[in-house]
């Protein structure tokens, strides 16, 4: 643990010396989500803890889905639905209750669709747990959106596959969207989460003037949380942290 927090204050060192606070800065955003809450996962208090607004995707039917939910929302970060969807590659019970899955008829998905948004409180949104499959199908993507449209609700296409029909589908059902752009941990090691926020910051210092971006909690979560923790000054010099929420355009809500 010692190392790992020299090794980030070095880095953090190395950042900070040939940045300038942009006088823009504040024009930049960035809203961090954090997937996988909702069964006691390791991380879970140590990202909840940290000083900058977040987006909580929790997932439904498990031990402290409702519980995790309550404890996002009462913080004041934004909660949004965790929603199991099938894989291209993987084994079914990876998905836990309640997954959507192409094999289902299009009435099946709307329950569990609505299942899901009844079990956890104060979403605002869903994105997808997964769902490399279920996100390129066009038919099961209809019935999600439409469920959003209906319960106004955003949709965050977590991008687990470049095949995704999210984007044409939002815009033609009228759901507002976003993308996620950048995994945190999708490799469990500190210096990999460690190269993706440089990734980030490197970005953000360029062109980029908003990022959405995906960490988790589990196996991942503490370190995770720890970089962030870090790497917060850093990013503040060149961006606003924000809720995912508020990087949709206004035009994109339904009247």
């Amino acid at each position: 643990m010692l190392l790992t927090r020299i090794l980030l204050f070095s880095l953090l060192s190395c950042l900070l010396l040939p940045v300038s606070i942009n006088a823009q800065s504040e024009e930049k955003k960035v809203a961090i989500i954090i997937d996988d809450f909702g069964n006691k996962m390791k991380g879970s208090e140590e990202i909840l803890a940290l000083p900058i607004p977040l987006t909580i995707a929790v997932m439904p039917f498990l031990e402290t889905s409702k519980s995790d939910a309550e404890w996002a929302h009462r913080l004041g970060h934004d909660v949004i639905i965790h929603l199991p969807m099938e894989p291209v590659k993987g084994k079914r019970h990876w998905l836990g209750p309640g997954a959507i899955t192409t094999d289902l008829s299009s009435e099946e998905i709307r329950k569990r669709v609505n299942d899901a948004i009844k079990d956890v409180p104060y979403a605002i949104g869903i994105n997808n747990h997964m769902g490399s499959k279920v996100t390129a199908d066009k038919r099961v993507m209809t019935v999600i959106l439409e469920e959003c449209r209906e319960h106004g609700l955003i949709y965050i296409d977590s991008k687990t596959t470049p095949k995704s029909v999210v984007a044409s589908l939002a815009q033609e059902i009228g759901v507002p969207y976003l993308e996620n752009e950048l995994f945190f941990d999708d490799v469990y090691t500190t210096q990999h989460i460690i190269n993706q926020t440089k990734r980030l910051i490197k970005r953000l210092q360029g062109s980029d003037d908003e990022i959405v971006a995906i960490g988790h909690v589990g196996p991942p979560g503490e370190k995770t949380a720890g970089v962030i923790k870090e790497f917060i000054p850093v990013i503040q010099t060149n961006a606003k942290f924000v809720k995912a929420a508020t990087l949709i355009d206004e035009r994109q809500f339904i009247q």
